[in-house]
């Protein structure tokens, strides 16, 4: 449903529009260029058309620090093959720690209540320590470092080492499976592997000792080190070859000023991966220059962050938000740091962290909002929030009910920006933008100098239609590669297969009468009953308004009869003390009728207890869709509980 006639959400005030980072910059680019605009829109088709100009008056706004000699941008018209900053050199961890002084560079808290705090001259100290003791290991530029790790300041200064020696960083979190972990890191070989000896989750100490040991025996890096979390690394260390202790290491050496290798705009900095639910996790490599540059733009222009705020993310290791949360170091902000359950002891847990320590920054999932919702909190009536300026969303599309608990229940003046891209570009393709005003259901624009469009299959631009989501011009994020990919084919056939040198991201979208943009779920899940292509979030967003309804998740099932070859078959999750019966099911169905389309209608609705998610928190419809229609999941362990799998297989109902 287009929102765009409605009253807006929220509306910037005249004096936050002209404090933004994006007032600034647009003034900054007068000055520079006299170039002037009226509005974003205006801004945002410059970056589009202007591209080498755009990206060079960005590299100067953000005070880039590196050799920026040479052409912006060189085969601007080839995806990909396109070149940014071609003879430019740069060191990421030196962008990230330009900062200095007794302010606070990372503030953690851990549900097991241990909190600690970071200076920035201590962040550099310690990163001084442990680029020396890689330097001992034999790292070098080009090494792969791996990591198995919790969400935790520790976490951060290994990246930062890695990528002062030009090192290539790939991290998941310590809840991934054995294999779950192999299938990743076997790929790219890793020189050096970090891990931890266990973790702490919902209230419970999570040993992860012989995990780990099994792992280093099949993984078989040069060298292993051991992060201490539950005082059991000096005993793991004992049983794996080639393994130390992290805090040994460290304390073997002074801290020194920090030595910055310069490489590169295009030299890999991370390597990411797949959720992998279809098959082995594709090794997705990131650059140096195009992760700052895009995290830059990001953060200091549609997310409004600037020195000194005080940013927080819920995420783990495992996700790209990690990545994208570390990067606001570049920006001079405070990294706050969170690991644990959100929801331990209590649902307050991280208002109490966002209170105080005075949060300006509150980033989460959609999949955490509506868990929220349903139960009850209301965090602006217990916690005093009024230091966060921009809560962000992200994950999942962000339904109609949750934007309206965010005002009603956490804060009435603040920055909803949702937010969608993926581990693809490792950045956003459209989200929040500070100086437009916010409307129900609705991702408020597309990105500055993205060049975002809708089209339908032959490759026609639509406007207020559902369609392919596609960037029709380069941006410095595209992958440089995939690991192990020599010829290319499969990054190819990942994002220009369907429409020759266009990227294609795989998101069923549209166009607003305002200008933001709906994201209807991924096409690969996009339903087809009858011929016509529903998005899943459509039917999300009308289930998830009712009292009775947990969570959902929908399928399209082959079928000979009723609509054509599919039909829509609903799994529900019911709210505590709820049942699904004639009438629930019969109230379900009106709801999607009325505040949907008949389309939309599921011909089947049956409960169950749980849904399975990635270990990022994602439902994962194509891997239900497998095991209804009798095939396997290929690759289980890219589940947080694969278990749940079961609960889908040979229902009778769908017989």
């Amino acid at each position: 449903m287009n929102h765009s006639a409605e009253k807006p959400l929220w509306t910037p005030a005249p004096q936050k529009v002209m404090d933004s980072g994006i007032r600034k910059f647009t003034r900054y680019i007068k000055d520079e260029v006299g170039e002037v605009f009226d509005d974003y829109d205006a801004l945002h088709h410059f970056s589009v058309n202007n591209q080498k100009l755009f990206w060079q008056c960005l590299w100067n706004y953000c005070g880039v620090r590196g050799e920026n000699t040479g052409p912006v941008l060189t085969n601007g018209d080839q995806m990909p093959g396109a070149k940014y900053f071609p003879q430019c050199k740069l060191s990421f961890a030196e962008n990230l720690l330009a900062r200095n002084g007794a302010d606070d560079a990372i503030v953690f808290w851990g549900e097991d209540k241990v909190k600690m705090r970071l200076s920035w001259d201590q962040l550099h100290q310690q990163v001084s320590q442990l680029q020396q003791a890689f330097k001992s290991f034999g790292i070098a530029e080009g090494d792969r470092i791996a990591a198995m790790v919790p969400n935790r300041p520790e976490s951060i200064v290994a990246m930062l080492a890695a990528s002062s020696l030009g090192a290539i960083w790939s991290s998941c979190s310590p809840d991934f499976g054995e294999q779950g972990v192999l299938d990743r890191f076997t790929q790219i070989e890793p020189k050096l592997f970090i891990a931890c000896d266990g973790y702490w989750y919902n209230g419970k100490q999570i040993d992860v000792g012989d995990k780990v040991s099994a792992i280093c025996d099949r993984l078989q890096a040069n060298n292993n080190l051991i992060i201490s979390y539950l005082g059991k690394a000096d005993i793991l260390s004992q049983r794996i070859k080639n393994s130390s202790v992290f805090d040994d290491v460290i304390n073997n050496f002074d801290a020194a000023t920090v030595e910055f290798t310069k490489l590169p705009f295009d030299h890999p900095l991370y390597i990411l991966f797949s959720s992998g639910t279809t098959g082995i996790p594709k090794c997705i490599v990131h650059s140096q220059g195009g992760i700052l540059l895009q995290h830059l733009k990001e953060h200091q222009l549609h997310c409004d962050i600037q020195t000194g705020d005080r940013v927080f993310y819920f995420t783990t290791c495992g996700w790209m938000m990690w990545n994208w949360l570390a990067s606001v170091l570049a920006s001079g902000a405070t990294l706050m740091l969170y690991d644990g359950s959100p929801f331990a002891p209590d649902s307050n847990i991280l208002f109490d962290y966002a209170e105080q320590e005075n949060f300006t920054f509150f980033g989460t999932s959609a999949k955490f909002i509506d868990a929220l919702r349903n139960s009850g909190l209301t965090p602006k009536n217990s916690h005093d929030l009024s230091g966060i300026k921009t809560l962000t969303s992200t994950g999942s599309p962000l339904a109609d009910e949750n934007f309206r608990y965010v005002y009603s229940s956490i804060k009435s003046d603040v920055h909803l920006a949702s937010m969608s891209g993926g581990t693809d570009l490792a950045a956003c393709l459209v989200l929040g933008i500070p100086t437009k005003p916010v409307f129900l259901g609705e991702i408020q624009g597309p990105a500055l100098a993205m060049a975002i469009e809708v089209w339908d299959e032959n490759g026609n631009p639509l406007h207020e239609e559902k369609g392919e989501l596609v960037c029709t011009k380069p941006f410095p994020s595209m992958p440089i590669e995939f690991w192990n990919d020599p010829d290319g084919e499969k990054y190819h056939d990942a994002y220009f297969d369907q429409f020759d040198n266009i990227w294609c991201h795989g998101d069923f979208a549209e166009w607003t009468a305002s200008g933001g943009m709906i994201i209807h779920g991924r096409s690969d899940a996009t339903l087809n009953p009858g011929g016509v292509r529903i998005g899943t979030a459509e039917i999300y967003n009308q289930v998830e308004q009712l009292n009775d309804i947990d969570e959902a998740i929908c399928i399209g099932q082959k079928w000979q009869g009723g609509q054509g070859d599919i039909r829509v078959v609903l799994f529900v999750v019911m709210a505590k003390g709820a049942a699904l019966d004639e009438t629930v099911t019969a109230k379900i169905k009106k709801k999607i009728r009325i505040g949907a389309s008949p389309r939309h209608v599921p011909a089947i609705i049956i409960s169950v207890s749980d849904i399975p998610r990635t270990k990022s928190g994602k439902i994962t419809e194509l891997a239900v869709r497998e095991i209804v229609h009798g095939r396997e999941v290929k690759n289980k362990e890219a589940l947080a509980n694969p278990e749940a799998l079961e609960l889908f297989r040979n229902l009778p109902e769908l017989a």
